[in-house]
């Protein structure tokens, strides 16, 4: 029988962007036809949006993201002032980020195997990448020792995140130089996730409440929406930058339905583009267009664009186009952290 370091031997290695000019070959998609052309005119609006001073850049995320090897993406994204908030599913966050920073790696596999053996040797799969069930039960039990280690009260998956951020900082560091968490806790780029306990954090929270049944740590939710929406109605215009859809789509689109309860007029999003595989024709939200967006007042339809194709393909391409491009340079951190409290503000 084959043991595990049989099959968690190979790791997943994080596309650098950085690496690749793909300037050229993103403009001559230009003159192509279906998703190329598609792919070129978001990569276009991405710039528009970084070239656009007033605009507050939020981007989504959701689906495997980062086990996928498109970490450093983001972590680049982050560094060079080319998004301004982040909202993801919890699995991105932690399950990935955090558990890398942790020191443990996702490994490259495939959908070929037997995953009764899987099971047995605790190896969990996602698709064709493999990770270590074991290193991810320590991930589990870090979160339940950070929420231990909180002042009993309900928080928004913001401050939480921004305590991971803080965690790895006083505890000598991430163990990867490409962490997302710990690169926006240092740069008061705020991250939400609205479904925090729908991952690693999740298995940690509800640790963290049965040690402490009546004086515990807890997720507030309804927090999270004013956070966000608080940051949609201090910026002058928004873009937004979405990989996959689900909850984090649909929460970053509502913001401007809540800015307009709270304050009449709020602008829709003024730019929007989405990566996608979803169909659209079965009427759920991860699909839903952009110009459908318009009809509930989200989303402005003149620099919108849907981009069907599979993340780790679009995306290097948006963002490389984006990077190499340079608007990025003429961008000022807007350190949305700021927004909320003193104490949440990472010490540079």
């Amino acid at each position: 029988m084959s043991t595990k370091k049989d099959y968690l031997k190979d790791v997943i290695k994080h596309i650098d962007i950085k690496e690749h000019n793909v300037v050229k070959l993103v403009e001559s998609m230009e003159s192509m036809a279906f998703s190329s052309r598609d792919l070129n005119r978001a990569a276009q609006i991405y710039d528009k949006m970084l070239q656009d001073k007033d605009c507050t850049i939020i981007l989504t995320l959701a689906g495997s993201l980062f086990s996928a090897g498109l970490k450093k993406v983001v972590f680049d994204l982050v560094n060079n002032n080319m998004v301004d908030a982040i909202v993801s599913t919890g699995a991105i966050m932690v399950d990935q980020d955090f558990f890398e920073a942790l020191g443990f790696k996702h490994y490259i596999g495939s959908p070929f195997v037997d995953d009764n053996e899987m099971r047995e040797l605790h190896i969990d799969r996602i698709y064709d990448t493999f990770i270590d069930e074991d290193e991810l039960r320590i991930c589990d039990e870090t979160t339940a020792k950070i929420f231990d280690s909180l002042e009993p009260r309900p928080y928004s998956s913001r401050e939480l995140l921004w305590h991971f951020g803080k965690y790895l900082d006083e505890n000598g560091g991430p163990k990867v130089d490409d962490s997302v968490v710990y690169t926006a806790y240092k740069k008061n780029v705020p991250i939400f996730v609205p479904a925090f306990s729908d991952c690693s954090a999740g298995f940690g929270i509800i640790m963290h409440q049965t040690k402490n049944p009546e004086n515990h740590v807890s997720i507030d939710s309804g927090k999270d929406f004013l956070e966000l929406t608080q940051i949609k109605l201090a910026s002058k215009e928004t873009g937004i930058f979405m990989v996959g859809g689900g909850v984090p789509k649909n929460f970053t689109q509502d913001i401007v339905v809540a800015a307009d309860i709270l304050q009449e007029n709020a602008p829709m999003h003024k730019y929007a583009i989405q990566i996608t595989v979803a169909d659209v024709r079965d009427g759920a939200l991860s699909s839903s267009t952009l110009k459908e967006a318009s009809s509930w007042g989200k989303v402005e339809t003149t620099f919108e664009q849907m981009v069907y194709s599979e993340a780790t393909i679009a995306m290097p391409l948006i963002t490389g186009y984006a990077y190499h491009k340079g608007s990025w340079k003429n961008r000022n951190a807007k350190e949305l952290t700021k927004l909320f409290s003193k104490e949440s503000v990472a010490v540079k």
